[in-house]
């Protein structure tokens, strides 16, 4: 097996408020080997972008870093100093940004801003090999040069998502974080960012982070699956063995919670709400919503173990057991 090209180890990152700290990942712990699709997973506040944040060592005050390591080709990021981390980003991991409509200068035009990213890393060229490579980035992604010459404003939501890709392709990084790359984009759209950005991993040799929401887009896209809830990851594992046999009780009712056709029209959603995450307690933060809680969940937090190989669990219903019978899913994936 060859060497992972990013491990984070035991990460925790907080918000700290008057309150009290809002643990928005507590915890974490994962590896990326190179050429492979992690998806992050998990309903609204459970520490997806929190995650791809730290990982770009771009969290603001009141956040913080608390302690781990995000070691990305054998350095540790968190021991960076800003201009260090800065020749980092976009060099070795670059970001595609959930909201392309806000993360584009809209008085600069395209080229400009691919230019901006290059020079701010030392990329000096004379004007017609800036120009090639401005356009051999664009079409990269399957925009015309022409796009060069616009507005983000004369571009669709499709086109300016793609952009954001050129931009953070430019330098060809080895991990890609994609936070949401299809928000607010049509079904036909999202299908063409995403082919889009499994070419370009491809032809870079990069790996890819997919963070999201959508259970249908990760099975479709990503080779591994990270489940968050809490600031904590719930279930690490192949995609398709997890949608085939959920192990751990919040999986089981995400994938459960997905429209059927089968259903008609009927939607089954996860009762309860998500926790907050501030002062959190010791405890599976999950156990007020959980079918199977049991009182050692009120109280301990239950440690991630590989309970399989390349499959990790965090639940008590797992401790001392080798196996556990997962309830039936309406149906499974092939």
């Amino acid at each position: 097996m060859s060497e992972p090209v990013l491990r984070v180890e035991d990460l925790h990152v907080y918000y700290h408020t008057q309150r009290g700290p809002v643990k928005a990942v507590d915890g974490v712990s994962f590896t990326l080997e190179p050429n492979a699709r992690l998806g992050l997973v998990g309903e609204s506040g459970s520490g997806k972008s929190t995650m791809a944040l730290a990982l770009m060592r771009m969290i603001k005050s009141p956040g913080k870093i608390e302690s781990g390591r995000i070691i990305l080709d054998g350095q540790d990021v968190v021991r960076l100093t800003p201009d260090e981390m800065r020749s980092v980003r976009l060099n070795q991991i670059a970001m595609v940004p959930q909201g392309a409509m806000n993360s584009l200068n809209p008085v600069t035009r395209v080229r400009k801003q691919i230019v901006d990213g290059l020079r701010a890393h030392n990329v000096y060229m004379s004007k017609p090999e800036m120009e090639k490579r401005v356009n051999d980035v664009l079409r990269w992604v399957d925009l015309d040069p022409s796009v060069a010459d616009m507005y983000p404003h004369e571009l669709s939501g499709g086109m300016k998502q793609r952009v954001c890709i050129a931009i953070a392709i430019s330098l060809g990084p080895k991990v890609i974080i994609a936070d949401e790359p299809t928000s607010a984009l049509d079904v036909v759209i999202q299908r063409q960012v995403m082919e889009t950005i499994g070419r370009v991993q491809e032809e870079l040799g990069a790996a890819v982070i997919l963070i999201g929401h959508d259970m249908g887009l990760m099975v479709q896209f990503v080779d591994r699956l990270a489940v968050m809830y809490g600031g904590k990851i719930a279930e690490l594992g192949d995609v398709r063995e997890i949608f085939r046999e959920p192990l751990h009780p919040y999986t089981q009712l995400l994938i459960n919670s997905l429209p059927r056709l089968a259903d008609k029209g009927e939607l089954q959603g996860i009762p309860g709400l998500a926790p907050s995450l501030l002062n959190a307690p010791p405890c599976c933060l999950f156990h007020m919503r959980c079918p199977h809680a049991m009182e050692i969940c009120k109280s301990v937090t239950p440690p991630a173990e590989e309970i399989r190989p390349n499959r990790v669990v965090a639940c008590h219903l797992y401790e001392g057991a080798p196996t556990f019978a997962a309830p039936a899913l309406k149906e499974s994936v092939s």
